[in-house]
């Protein structure tokens, strides 16, 4: 699926969540079950204290499914291995603000190659890092879980953050999306939603729940 403008809604399953066994069943049962994108969260051992996977799994996932894939690069230098994740399929790459790079030039670089954009915040960092590139991105990730890890609680506080966003992307006129990641289910969601994030994801609420398409349907409309 194209990406959809940010007046809609989007759920975005964590492949974080999926048993890495049958990856690529799992895929499909979250694309039947009414995932809009699949979320791969990408981390190095450094930027992070946690390793996952690389472009040898997004490659994977784009060859067996067809669903747009929103790739997280949590990783030091994503620069560096900015070609390899595009050469595997990534549909929106974002990239942290707070990561050792030009943040200018790899957003430019991800544009183009003809992919979206993506820059985030850790839940500390201020908004003010991100606003010299509001008018280059295609969506703003503001983390609501200090990133590493899957299974943590929602931080509130950082729903303050979304609706400043969402002011500076009316200021700018841009056109960003404004996505949350960390603790995220369907009474959390509302809080975003409210706040102004259209793009959900969503880890062990969907791909652990007993009925995924019932979870997804909550999340977009809790």
């Amino acid at each position: 699926m194209i990406a959809r403008t940010f007046r809609d809604r989007v759920v975005a399953p964590s492949l974080l969540a999926a048993d890495f066994s049958k990856i690529g069943s799992e895929v499909s049962r979250a694309i039947h079950a009414g995932a809009d994108w699949l979320h791969l969260d990408v981390m190095d051992g450094h930027f992070v204290d946690n390793i996952s996977f690389g472009p040898a799994m997004v490659k994977t996932v784009h060859e067996c499914n067809d669903i747009f894939l929103d790739v997280h690069l949590m990783i030091s230098k994503p620069d560096h291995y900015l070609e390899r994740f595009i050469a595997a399929g990534s549909d929106l790459i974002s990239v942290h603000v707070e990561a050792d790079h030009d943040v200018a030039e790899t957003l430019k670089r991800i544009r183009r190659a003809g992919l979206l954009a993506g820059l985030v915040l850790n839940p500390a960092t201020p908004l003010s890092a991100a606003e010299p590139y509001l008018r280059d991105i295609d969506l703003l990730l503001c983390m609501t879980v200090v990133p590493g890890f899957g299974g943590q609680a929602f931080m509130p506080e950082v729903l303050e953050k979304i609706s400043h966003a969402v002011t500076l992307r009316e200021k700018y006129g841009a056109s960003f999306h404004i996505e949350v990641d960390g603790g995220i289910h369907a009474q959390t969601a509302k809080l975003c939603y409210t706040a102004g994030a259209n793009v959900m994801v969503a880890g062990s609420s969907t791909f652990q729940a007993i009925d995924m398409s019932a979870a997804i349907h909550s999340i977009r409309n809790p």
